[in-house]
């Protein structure tokens, strides 16, 4: 990678970002462009980000490509990506009502439905499904996985 590449935003037909993105690289390569990564973000539907020496470059591997929405490559600091590749603690997926199964500590194994949740601490509180009595306990967030959600 060059010290001068720059990421980019390239606007997409929705649902098509798959597409575009293996054109661009299959045309970087023939032509001889540096474009060094495309990244298909899911949160960012409708959009690539590019890793390329500057729009030029862009330009030249995305003219007259089908799906490619008008409009000139939007520059993006990296920071504007890491919010989308960092990954959410696991306390963010999880809701009351959730059926999960307990990965870490002396319940292991055990699945469990959420009764709350405390963000702020990383605690949820469960009623474990597998004891013979009704048992409420208090585990840090990340020692859970959601099996199913409970909106369904």
């Amino acid at each position: 990678m060059s010290s001068r590449a720059m990421y980019y935003a390239i606007k997409v037909t929705g649902g098509r970002e798959v597409d575009v993105a293996l054109l661009i690289e299959s045309r970087s390569k023939a032509l001889g462009q540096e474009v060094y990564s495309i990244a298909i973000l899911p949160d960012l539907k409708g959009y690539l980000v590019v890793e390329a020496t500057g729009p030029e470059a862009i330009y030249n591997v995305t003219k007259e490509l089908k799906y490619l929405k008008k409009g000139a490559p939007r520059k993006l600091s990296f920071s504007d990506i890491e919010l989308f590749i960092k990954p959410k603690p696991a306390i963010e997926l999880i809701k009351e009502g959730d059926l999960v199964e307990v990965i870490a500590g002396p319940f292991k194994g055990m699945r469990a439905v959420i009764v709350s949740i405390d963000r702020a601490k990383n605690d949820v509180e469960l009623n474990i499904l597998e004891s013979e009595f009704p048992l409420t306990i208090k585990v840090p967030g990340d020692y859970v996985r959601v099996v199913r959600s409970g909106e369904g």
